[in-house]
């Protein structure tokens, strides 16, 4: 039996339930998981966050049942800036662990984006297993296409291509019309280029961050 209070805790880093549910995070406790996994599941069937929440509960109640003492818990991060979403969950997690005095955690996530998530739970809280939660799809060109549009009707994601491939397309154009294709091509490839390092060195979260910080001081000057 593990020594200590064991937590099993859910992390959605970009905040669906949120997001898609409306449902305020940390959910804490069994009733609250469930609630928060079955809004999320009308709101959305298909987010792979609601396999990883069920997933959770399942596992909290074989641990139960083995007589350990355990504890459950959802946390959440921010839809658009991962920065600001790594601080909540790292202060959520804070909460977590000062109300249910777990001493390691079981973590359970949907696979995407772990090697984020899982440095900041183990700076709070020793993480005694990690289980990851993959839905197994049968693929065809039907599916594909309505995964692709799902995709890019996310807001966050859609910044992220549309943006950049329509300034890049826009320029070639331009320059087209001004009779020096070659120009054109290498403008595309440089804007291409430069906003795949940009986001590749995650220069946009240390802006975002600045902006916040700016916002934060301008506030308190008022």
């Amino acid at each position: 039996m593990t020594l200590g209070r064991t937590l099993v805790l859910s992390v959605d880093r970009d905040d669906d339930i949120g997001w898609k549910a409306k449902v305020e995070s940390p959910a804490i406790g069994r009733a609250a998981c469930l609630k928060a996994a079955n809004t999320l599941a009308l709101a959305d069937p298909e987010d792979s966050d609601v396999n990883a929440i069920f997933s959770a509960v399942k596992i909290y109640d074989e641990l139960t049942e083995k007589g350990e003492e355990t504890a459950i818990a959802v946390i959440a991060g921010n839809h658009l800036h991962m920065i600001e979403g790594d601080r909540r969950i790292a202060a959520s997690l804070e909460q977590v662990i000062k109300e249910t005095q777990a001493t390691n955690c079981i973590l359970v996530t949907d696979g995407a984006e772990d090697e984020y998530v899982i440095p900041i739970i183990q700076s709070k809280i020793p993480v005694s297993s990690i289980r990851r939660v993959i839905v197994n799809q049968m693929p065809n060109l039907e599916g594909t296409y309505y995964i692709l549009k799902k995709f890019l009707d996310d807001p966050k994601i859609s910044r992220m291509i549309f943006i950049p491939l329509g300034l890049a397309m826009l320029l070639y154009a331009i320059a087209y019309l001004l009779d020096a294709p070659g120009i054109a091509t290498i403008i595309v490839v440089g804007v291409i280029g430069g906003y795949l390092l940009y986001k590749g060195f995650g220069f946009d979260e240390i802006v975002h961050s600045i902006i916040d910080a700016l916002r934060i001081s301008l506030s308190r000057g008022r």
